[in-house]
């Protein structure tokens, strides 16, 4: 008797194959792959020592996490949503190696349910009332996303936390006015819990275990010339007016292509006493002791669509995405390599993506397009800086200086803006307002030895925002009904 195989295992099969072999990402559009599944594309991490939101004598290890690039603010009436069928991890690792110590998986709820009221279409403004929305979860928030927290470390996996609120998006001055001026624009800058929206303060959650968490949408906090960069560094870039004293790209002639989009945030304060420190070399602060950072998104390495309108999600997560550092995958490994640097693991980047720091291309593309000098092998500098491409983050800082407060540079150490001796931003972490582009463009240019600083940018120094600064630091969603692409700003 011949074996008969059902058409719906042989398709389960194939799309599992397909997904554990060529699924990946990372960052806003870091390899080709990832464009395909916005939801799973991570644009930024963000990790920094502060304080607990509500206790400034508590030091807490900041991770901020933010995906689905380019989120359009109107893009009503659903806006964007967790996916429902990934799981948004944060690890915490060994700063030298990349081995994750410790893992958070944040899982979000259906984004098809959740329904107040099923006879409309409005998510926002219509549940089982009509008006603006006061609270998260009120009777004019029809839909309503939660998520839960797990934690993973060697001795099992534990639920830290269930049933949390999702923060809501900003659909505009009528449905979410807590989140407006009286314009109907986007107010951010608080510089305590206090001073935040009810909105995001509903979102901020103590967890049993200590954590603290947020998820929700937020105002896009990278600014970049990224048009510009690509554009073979076309001249508004690197110009300096004729100055050589500023610096390259340092007069604010750049264009950033993130002005006016939102993001989904999701974040965690873990108390310094908690973490696993170890001890790391950093090419500019010598020996220290910290904590190693990225993010991860994976897929059920089975995804289903049934023809009844339902799906399957099976088999073991496949991860694929993951970032730590800004740029690197973006900007230092080439293309063949994007995807398959996204289904790997930081342990494992000595072996397979060192060379890519040790001889970045985007030096000679600078010297190629613009007639400098800079060094483009033998960079060592480079892979101690990206390679395991984690966030090292020193622990025994204290609390660093924050967008918005007095001594805060967006440069970091290159504009004497430090903590206990060490850079108080990247690439000690990185902190929501640090210009990754231009310190990392100015250790490009001025390394290996870095005997004379050659500060290199890309003339966007600012946010469009003001950030907050206090968890979950990242700045208020943009309005869906006025924002800062339209054309009176």
């Amino acid at each position: 008797m011949k074996t008969r195989i059902s058409a719906i295992y042989i398709i389960a099969f194939a799309a599992g194959m397909m997904t554990a072999n060529t699924a990946g990402a990372a960052s806003h559009s870091d390899a080709p792959l990832i464009k395909q599944d916005p939801q799973a594309n991570i644009t930024d991490v963000y990790a920094f020592i502060g304080t607990r939101y509500n206790d400034a004598k508590q030091t807490v290890l900041n991770v901020i996490v933010q995906v689905r690039p380019f989120s359009e603010p109107g893009d009503g009436p659903h806006y964007d949503r967790f996916a429902d069928d990934a799981r948004y991890s944060i690890h915490i690792t060994n700063p030298s190696t990349g081995e994750t110590l410790t893992r958070y998986d944040f899982r979000f709820s259906a984004v098809d349910r959740g329904l107040k009221n099923l006879n409309t279409i409005l998510s926002y403004g219509l549940g089982t009332e009509a008006g603006p929305i006061m609270t998260i979860d009120d009777a004019r928030q029809n839909f309503t996303q939660i998520y839960r927290v797990r934690k993973k470390t060697e001795t099992g996996i534990q639920t830290i936390g269930t049933n949390l609120l999702t923060g809501i998006p900003n659909v505009g001055g009528n449905v979410t006015p807590a989140y407006n001026d009286a314009d109907g624009r986007a107010v951010s800058g608080a510089t305590d819990f206090d001073s935040l929206d009810v909105y995001t303060q509903q979102a901020i959650q103590e967890l049993p275990s200590g954590e603290v968490v947020f998820a929700g949408p937020r105002d896009d906090g990278f600014y970049a010339d990224i048009p510009g960069i690509f554009d073979l560094l076309n001249i508004r870039i690197l110009d300096n007016n004729g100055n050589p004293n500023d610096g390259l790209g340092q007069d604010g002639n750049g264009v950033s292509g993130f002005t006016g989009f939102n993001v989904l945030s999701f974040g965690i304060q873990i108390p310094i006493e908690d973490l696993k420190a170890s001890s790391f070399s950093s090419v500019f602060f010598g020996d220290q002791e910290g904590v190693g950072v990225y993010a991860s998104v994976s897929r059920r390495a089975i995804r289903l669509l049934k023809r009844n309108g339902t799906r399957l999600n099976a088999g073991p997560f496949v991860q694929v995405n993951r970032m730590g550092n800004p740029l690197f995958n973006e900007a230092f490994v080439a293309l063949p390599d994007k995807d398959r640097f996204n289904r790997s693991s930081p342990k494992d980047d000595i072996r397979n993506f060192a060379t890519y720091a040790e001889n970045p291309e985007l030096a000679n593309l600078l010297n190629l397009v613009r007639n400098t000098k800079f060094v483009s092998n033998g960079r060592e500098d480079l892979v101690n800086i990206f390679i395991p491409d984690v966030l090292r983050v020193v622990t025994t800082t204290g609390p660093v200086t924050l967008s918005g407060q007095k001594g805060f540079s967006r440069l970091g150490f290159l504009g004497e803006d430090t903590t206990n001796g060490v850079s108080s931003g990247f690439p000690n972490g990185r902190r929501l307002g640090d210009d990754v582009i231009d310190v990392a463009l100015t250790a490009l240019a001025s390394g290996p030895d870095f005997n004379e600083i050659t500060v290199v940018g890309d003339n966007v120094a600012e946010n469009d925002i003001p950030f907050q600064q206090v968890f979950p630091y990242a700045a208020t969603p943009h309005s869906g009904s006025n924002n800062r692409k339209d054309p009176q700003e």
